[in-house]
C-alpha cells in the first residue's frame, strides 16, 4: 500500500500549559476558545477541526474551526460541567476545496473548465463512496451531471453551488488526515472561582456585646449580616483550632505572653486536639456547622484556613514525632527564617521515610472538613512544603468533590507562585499588595492577564492581610484605603480584604518601616467600633454592587490598559465578548493630591467603531457625562474619590428613530 504523506502543520495550540503537563482552567460556564497554527506547503486549502469531551467519554464532540488570519485558525467549546475536558486539534488538505477554488477562478477568466469538471466528478463519486444514505445517492447523481452532456454552465454552477460544498463537507477525504499529536488538559472551576468577593475575619474578635469576651461561632453568625450587606460571598476564617500554649506569643508577637494572651491561630494544636478539633472557646462542631448553614442562607460560602504546622502542643508532636525533624540534640525543628525564629510552631518533615502515612493523615484533614460542608480553602505558606504534594492532595480532593476551591497563600518566587497554581490551585495572592506605581501595575498585570500564566493563574488581590499593613496605606490614609479596594475589585474578578481592620482604615504600624499592624489582632482579641462614622462599609457595599451588576468585571483576562500621559493616572477597560458591557476605570495613584489627563479609547482594539459622542455613567458617583471622539478629560481629586468606574453607554437607534444609550 503506497504510503500517504502528511504535509498539514499543526502548531501553538492555545490553551496549552507546559504542552499539556499541567490542564488550562476555566470556570464552568465559559467559553474555551481554541487557537492553533496550521498551515501546509503550496497553495491547497485546508480544513480543521476541535475535537473535545468530558474526560472519560467515549467519543470526542467536534466542531469545525474557522481561518481568521494569517495561518491562524479557531474553534471554541464550553465547559458546562465541573471536572476535567480534553481536546485537540485535526487538519487535512481539502482536495474538493482546492478544486473549487481553481474552478471558480478558471470560470470567472472565461475558460474552458470540461476537465476540471471530470476531475471533480471523481471526488464528488469518491465522497459518495464515503458517505451513506440520501447524502450518498445525491453525490452519485452530482457526480453524474458533472460528467453529463449537459450545457457547461450549467454543470459549473452546480459544481460551485452551496449544496455540493455542504454535502461534501460532510464527508471529508480523512486519508490524509493530521492529528496535533497530543491530547490537552482543562479543568472547568465552580463559577466562584473565576468571580469572589472575600472577607477575612478573626472569629474570637466578633462578640460585639462585650469587648473583654472571647467571641464565639454564634457571635459569627450575627456577624453575618454585617459581611452580606457589604456584599463579600465567601467569609474566610483564620484557623479555628485549639492554639498551643509552648512557646506562645504574646500581644505584638512578644516572646513573652501574659497569663490571658490567646496565642497566635496559626500556632495549631494542644491538648483539646489538633487539625480536625475546634477551639473550645469558640463552641462546637454544631455551632460551627450552624455557622456554615446561615452563612449559605445569605449566599456566603466559609473559607477555612489549612495550616500544615503544629504548636509544640499539638498531639501528633507525641504520636508521631517520626514526621518532624529531630535536631542532634534530640529537639525538634521549630520553624525559622533568620534571623527570624517561630519557636511555637514546628513544620513537618516531608522528606522523612515516614511522608507517606504524613501525606495520608494530612489529605484526611481536608476531607474531614469538605465532610462539614467546607468547600472553599486557603491554604498558609503552600511554597514552604513540596509542590508535588500539593498536586497529589489537591488532584484527590477534587476527584470525589470538583467544586473545591483553593487559596495559595504563596508570596514567594513568581515560578513558585505560578507552579503551585499549575499544580492545581485554583486562585493565587499576587504582589499587587506591593504594586503601586502605574508602570509595575501595567507591567505586572499584563504578564498576570495577556500572557501564557492566564490560563493557569487566577490572581486573588487582597490590600491588606493580617500579615501585611503595606506602606502605602500606612502614609496615604483613607484615600489610599479607596484607591486600592477600587483596584483590587475592577482589575481581577477576586479580590479580597482584612476586616473590619480593612473598612476602619486602621494604618498603624507596630514600629516605623514595619508591615506589621499596631496591636495586631493575631496576637489579641481585638475589639471593633463597626459603627464608626468614618467607616468605607457603604463605599466597600456601593464596589460590590457594581461588580454583580457588570459583567465585564467578573473576568480577569478580558483586561486592557489605556495610554495616559501623566504617570499618576492608571486607565483601563474591561468589556463582555459582545460589548454589551464596557467598563472604563480611571484612578489616580497619587493619594494626597488632585490630578488630571486626557484619556484615549482605542475603539478599534476593543473591537468597534467610535461614536462622535457617548454617554458615560460613573457608576461611584452616579453622574453621567457626555464623551467625544477618542481623547476625553478626566480629573480626579483623592479627598472626593480617586477613582472612577465608568461604564460606556453606546447609542442605539429604536424603530421608531428615538436615539437611546444602552
Amino acid at each position: 500500500m503506497k504510503a500517504i504523506q502528511k504535509r498539514v502543520i499543526i502548531e501553538n495550540v492555545k490553551p496549552e500549559v507546559d504542552g499539556g503537563r499541567f490542564p488550562a482552567k476555566r470556570a464552568v460556564g465559559e467559553t474555551v476558545a481554541v487557537e492553533a497554527d496550521i498551515f501546509v506547503d503550496g497553495h491547497d486549502a485546508l480544513s480543521a477541526r476541535l475535537l473535545h469531551r468530558k474526560a472519560g467519554e467515549p467519543e470526542w464532540r467536534i466542531q469545525p474551526m474557522s481561518f481568521l488570519v494569517n495561518d491562524l485558525w479557531r474553534a471554541s467549546f464550553t465547559a458546562d460541567e465541573l471536572g476535567h475536558y480534553e481536546f485537540t486539534v485535526v487538519a487535512w488538505i481539502d482536495r474538493f476545496e482546492t478544486w473549487r477554488n481553481q474552478l471558480e477562478k478558471k470560470a470567472v477568466a472565461g475558460q474552458d473548465v470540461s476537465v476540471e469538471l471530470m476531475e471533480g466528478a471523481g471526488l464528488v463519486q469518491s465522497a459518495a463512496d464515503r458517505a451513506g444514505g440520501e447524502d450518498a445517492d445525491r453525490l452519485k447523481e452530482t457526480a453524474d451531471f458533472l460528467t453529463s452532456e449537459a450545457p457547461l454552465p450549467e454543470r459549473t454552477r452546480k459544481a460551485l453551488g452551496r449544496d455540493l460544498l455542504r454535502l461534501m463537507a460532510a464527508s471529508p477525504d480523512l486519508s490524509a488526515l493530521t492529528e496535533y499529536g497530543k491530547i490537552l488538559p482543562l479543568r472547568a472551576e465552580p463559577v466562584k472561582a473565576l468571580f469572589s468577593a472575600w472577607y477575612e475575619m478573626f472569629p474570637r474578635s466578633c462578640a460585639d456585646d462585650d469587648p473583654g469576651r472571647h467571641g464565639t461561632f454564634r457571635d459569627c453568625i450575627e456577624r453575618l449580616p454585617y459581611v452580606a450587606d457589604m456584599g463579600f460571598d465567601v467569609l474566610y476564617l483564620p484557623p479555628i483550632h485549639p492554639i498551643g500554649r509552648s512557646h506562645r506569643k504574646g500581644r505584638n508577637n512578644t516572646t513573652k505572653p501574659g497569663p490571658d494572651d490567646p496565642g497566635s491561630p496559626w500556632a495549631i494544636g494542644a491538648g483539646e486536639g489538633g487539625h480536625k478539633a475546634i477551639h473550645p472557646e469558640l463552641g462546637t462542631l454544631e455551632d460551627f456547622r450552624e455557622l456554615v448553614s446561615e452563612a449559605k442562607k445569605l449566599d456566603i460560602d466559609i473559607a477555612m484556613d489549612i495550616a500544615f504546622q503544629c504548636s509544640p502542643d499539638h498531639p501528633y508532636v507525641g504520636e508521631h514525632p517520626e514526621w518532624f525533624r529531630q535536631r542532634p540534640d534530640g529537639s525538634i525543628q521549630y520553624a525559622e527564617n533568620p534571623p527570624k525564629k517561630y519557636q511555637d510552631i514546628y513544620p513537618f518533615d516531608f522528606e522523612s521515610e515516614h511522608a507517606e502515612s504524613l501525606r495520608q493523615e494530612l489529605l484526611s484533614v481536608v476531607q474531614y472538613w469538605i465532610d462539614q460542608g467546607i468547600r472553599i480553602f486557603r491554604v498558609d505558606n503552600p511554597h514552604t512544603k513540596p509542590l508535588r504534594f500539593w498536586e497529589w492532595l489537591i488532584a484527590e480532593c477534587k476527584r470525589e468533590h470538583p467544586d473545591t476551591v483553593f487559596l495559595a497563600e504563596a508570596f514567594t518566587r513568581p515560578k513558585t507562585m505560578y507552579r503551585l497554581a499549575k499544580a492545581g490551585f485554583t486562585q493565587s495572592y499576587t504582589y499587587f499588595t506591593w504594586r503601586n506605581l502605574k508602570w509595575e501595575i501595567e507591567q505586572y498585570f499584563e504578564e498576570l492577564t495577556q500572557t501564557r500564566v492566564k490560563e493557569f493563574f487566577w490572581p486573588n488581590l487582597w490590600p491588606n492581610t493580617p500579615d501585611i499593613l503595606p506602606e502605602f496605606l500606612q502614609i496615604g490614609e483613607r484615600p489610599a484605603f479607596i484607591l486600592r479596594l477600587m483596584l483590587a475589585a475592577t482589575l481581577s474578578s477576586n479580590y479580597g480584604i482584612y476586616g473590619p481592620a480593612f473598612e476602619l482604615c486602621v494604618n498603624e504600624p507596630r514600629e516605623p518601616l514595619s508591615e506589621e499592624y499596631r496591636d495586631s489582632e493575631k496576637y489579641e482579641i481585638a475589639h471593633w467600633n463597626l459603627n464608626e462614622p468614618h467607616s468605607l462599609r457603604p463605599f466597600i457595599k456601593r464596589i460590590n454592587r457594581i461588580r454583580r451588576e457588570n459583567p465585564a468585571l467578573q473576568g480577569t483576562r478580558n483586561l486592557m490598559f489605556h495610554p495616559v500621559e501623566r504617570e499618576e493616572i492608571l486607565c483601563f477597560s474591561k468589556y463582555t465578548d459582545d460589548f454589551s458591557n464596557i467598563i472604563l476605570v480611571a484612578a489616580n495613584l497619587d493619594p494626597h493630591h488632585t490630578h488630571s489627563a486626557w484619556v484615549k479609547l482605542p475603539f478599534e482594539e476593543m473591537g468597534f467603531e467610535a461614536e462622535p459622542t457617548f454617554q458615560m455613567h460613573d457608576l461611584v458617583s452616579d453622574a453621567r457625562y457626555l464623551w467625544h471622539g477618542d481623547y476625553n478629560y478626566v480629573e480626579l481629586d483623592p479627598r472626593v474619590v480617586p477613582v472612577q468606574i465608568f461604564r460606556l453607554r453606546r447609542r442605539m437607534r429604536t424603530e421608531s428613530d428615538f436615539d437611546y444609550f444602552m
